[in-house]
């Protein structure tokens, strides 16, 4: 690899690591607790979000979390009990919005995931986790911090996000390496 090529992942791993260096730990804690305790977690994200959201629905799964994925046929309806997960980095799209409302209107808990804590999406949320990083709101001009293009940082930050949460989930919920695996699908 050249030099050049080097110093674009050393750049981008270094944006990430600052990125997540600022999200509030005791928040990562309390949203697992959120979920560890519901009764049902339904998820959303759009975009390349909704990949990194749909990956750790299917961690949620290998925890033995009752989990489901807005979009999905077999998805139930939220109530009171359960938490609806959702991403939307920018803090102001259109469909997360809307899911919110509903949710919140069902009696389920929204837990938000945004960088934008002064968004519509965060004046709704009952929890936000506040993930500090460039998104397509501010990804030109003066505003650009990252390298990455849009809201790719946000999206890779995330990806790392959800895995510590998985981690910690795997202890407040005693889930085994073993039994994690085993809930692993045979159908690939």
């Amino acid at each position: 690899m050249s030099d050049a090529g080097s110093q674009m992942f050393r750049t981008a791993l270094d944006e990430l690591g600052t990125v997540l260096a600022r999200v509030d730990d005791g928040r990562i804690d309390a949203a697992c607790e959120m979920l560890a305790g519901a009764r049902q977690i339904v998820v959303y994200g759009c975009g390349r979000e909704a990949l990194q959201v749909k990956g750790f629905a299917m961690r949620l799964h290998h925890l033995g979390l009752p989990v489901s994925v807005v979009g999905d046929m077999t998805t139930p309806p939220v109530a009171q009990g359960d938490v609806f997960l959702v991403t939307s980095g920018p803090g102001e799209t259109a469909t997360v919005l809307t899911l919110m409302q509903v949710a919140r209107q069902a009696g389920a808990t929204v837990l938000l995931l945004t960088a934008q804590p002064g968004g519509s999406a965060a004046r709704l949320a009952d929890f936000t986790l506040l993930v500090p990083a460039q998104t397509m709101a501010d990804d030109q001009g003066p505003q650009k911090t990252s390298v990455l293009p849009m809201g790719s940082v946000f999206e890779g930050a995330l990806f790392l996000l959800f895995e510590v949460m998985v981690l910690k989930l795997r202890g407040l919920t005693a889930a085994s390496p073993e039994a994690m695996r085993a809930r692993h699908t045979n159908m690939e």
